[in-house]
C-alpha cells in the first residue's frame, strides 16, 4: 500500500520535531560532559555517559524510521533522497527549515563530541606518559653497573659476575 504525500509529510514532521528535541538534549549532555571532563569527575562522567548513550540510541531509532520511510517510498536514505522526499510530500517547503535545523544541530553535536574526544585523548596521553616514566619498557635502561658504566646494551650480562684470568 502506497503512502500519500500528506501522511508522509506528517510522519517526516514528527521525525524532525523529535530529532530536533533529541539533538538539543544531546548538545546539552555533551556540554555537561565537557565540564565533567575538565573537572575530572569520573563518577559524574559515568552517569553522563549512560544518559548520552540513551539519547544516541533514541536518535538512531529515529534515523531507522526515516530510512524505512525513504525505502517505502523508493528514495535513498541519504540527504539527496530525503530532499527528494521533502520536495514530494512538502512542495511548499515548510519542513525544509526544520530539516536544515536538524542538520545544523547534528553538526554542532559532532563538533562537541570531537572536542570531548580530543580532551579524553590528551588526558590518556598524559596518563600514558606518567606511566611510562614510572615503568619504563626497559627497566635496565639508564642504570649503572658496578664499574660505573651504563648497563644499556648489556642486558644479557646484567647481574652476572665474570672473571677474566691471564
Amino acid at each position: 500500500m502506497a503512502m500519500d504525500a500528506l501522511a508522509c509529510r506528517s510522519q517526516l514532521e514528527r521525525l524532525l520535531r523529535d530529532e530536533t528535541t533529541l539533538l538539543q538534549v544531546l548538545g546539552q549532555q555533551l556540554e555537561a560532559e565537557h565540564a565533567l571532563l575538565k573537572a575530572n569527575d569520573i563518577e559524574g562522567l559515568e552517569q553522563a555517559g549512560s544518559a548520552r548513550q540513551d539519547t544516541v540510541t533514541r536518535l538512531l531509532r529515529l534515523e531507522d524510521e526515516r530510512r524505512q520511510l525513504c525505502r517505502l517510498l523508493g528514495k535513498s536514505a541519504d540527504p539527496v533522497g530525503v530532499s527528494a522526499l521533502l520536495k514530494w510530500c512538502d512542495p511548499q517547503g515548510l519542513l525544509s527549515g526544520a530539516y536544515g535545523n536538524c542538520a545544523a544541530l547534528a553538526l554542532r553535536c559532532r563538533e562537541q563530541n570531537d572536542r570531548n574526544g580530543a580532551l579524553v585523548a590528551a588526558r590518556l596521553q598524559q596518563i600514558s606518559g606518567m606511566l611510562d616514566a614510572l615503568t619504563p619498557s626497559n627497566p635496565a635502561a639508564g642504570l649503572y653497573g658496578p664499574r660505573g658504566s651504563s648497563t644499556t646494551g648489556n642486558a644479557g650480562t646484567a647481574g652476572r659476575v665474570l672473571t677474566v684470568s691471564a
